[in-house]
């Protein structure tokens, strides 16, 4: 039961990108830290969450996730596009059940790469403003979000929901 695998998706960008949101440099520049992520996780976990206690983390040769980068689209394309787990699991080739594992195994992995690479989004007020100033210092321009201005009041007619005439209409129609 083969599904989606990486080398099969690299060929194709403009599908990679409206899978994952990433281009194929930001991907490999993740990569190396996602797997390191990965590794120290492993160590000490089964894929189950369970703490590991005897032998290591070794893929076997039919892992539905074979390789790093297998692993890393699986996740991205289940964040960017959040199916069903069926869903998901069709997708790549295994069943529900596997699907949830490996889903719990590396979302708390990637949230942990992308911090180290310093690509989490920002929870507090204080990150963002930091955030931004260290664009700002390494591009010399300001994101485009922070440079639009606020869209002003909406020109659409605004409907009074209390007038007796709209009122009536609604009790008309509902009946």
């Amino acid at each position: 039961m083969a599904g989606l695998r990486y080398h099969e998706v690299a060929q194709r960008d403009h599908e990679f990108m409206d899978l994952t949101s990433l281009t194929q440099d930001e991907f490999a520049d993740l990569l190396p830290q996602f797997e390191a992520v990965f590794q120290e996780r492993m160590q000490d976990y089964r894929l189950d969450g369970h703490r590991r206690t005897e032998r290591g983390f070794v893929t076997y040769e039919n892992c539905p996730l074979p390789t790093p980068a297998d692993r890393l689209l699986f996740i991205l394309v289940y964040v960017k596009t959040n199916p069903l787990q069926t869903v998901q699991g069709v997708l790549f080739g295994m069943p529900q059940n596997k699907t949830n594992q490996w889903i719990h195994t590396l979302l708390p992995v990637l949230q942990t790469a992308l911090r180290r690479n310093g690509d989490a989004p920002s929870r507090r007020l204080e990150e963002l403003t930091e955030q931004l100033q260290q664009h700002v210092q390494a591009s010399e321009a300001t994101p485009l979000f922070v440079t639009m201005a606020p869209s002003g009041a909406s020109p659409a007619h605004k409907t009074r929901m209390n007038r007796k005439a709209i009122i009536a209409a609604r009790k008309r129609a509902t009946r």
